[in-house]
């Protein structure tokens, strides 16, 4: 099972300016927030990663949120992005388990793991009808950010080539 920060480690460079960019545009805040505790981290000052061009801070925001002393950060991020951005793809996921969740696609407790084969038909639905980039993460996400996950969808992260970051 892969952490959070090793999902920003492995996560494509269009995966990436997908989500700063939707931080950048929807949560502002938030993405200053960020790069100024990042930086902080860093010790660097923050106005020296913001006056760099775009896809330069992006990748370096991606680079520093790879590693392991930014899990917390990159838990955070990934789960306002995939709710923010994508909430249609978690409902739809959700749904084709039968699992209820509210009207973002997030869910109080995990429910027991889903039979293998059913589990197989929710990814390949959704694989059709969402970015398939965006897909991978959030199985990866899906199972990083619970503590125990689904045994019957690691197995699945493991067996399908389509499904690795």
């Amino acid at each position: 099972m892969l952490k959070t920060y090793e999902i920003f480690d492995r996560m494509s460079p269009e995966a990436a300016d997908q989500l700063f960019g939707f931080l950048f545009e929807k949560e502002k805040p938030l993405y200053k927030a960020t790069i100024d505790t990042l930086t902080k981290q860093r010790k660097l000052r923050a106005i020296f990663v913001e006056r760099k061009p775009r896809a330069e801070r992006h990748a370096w925001l991606r680079e520093v949120l790879g590693k392991k002393v930014n899990e917390s950060v990159a838990a955070h991020l990934l789960q306002i992005w995939l709710v923010g951005a994508h909430s249609k793809l978690l409902c739809d996921f959700l749904d084709s388990l039968g699992i209820p969740h509210d009207s973002n696609g997030t869910i109080e407790n995990l429910p027991a793991a889903p039979e293998k084969e059913k589990l197989r038909a929710a990814v390949e639905d959704v694989l059709t009808r969402h970015d398939p980039r965006v897909v991978v993460i959030y199985l990866h996400a899906f199972q990083a950010l619970d503590d125990q996950g689904w045994s019957s969808l690691e197995e699945l992260l493991g067996e399908d080539e389509r499904l690795k970051l």
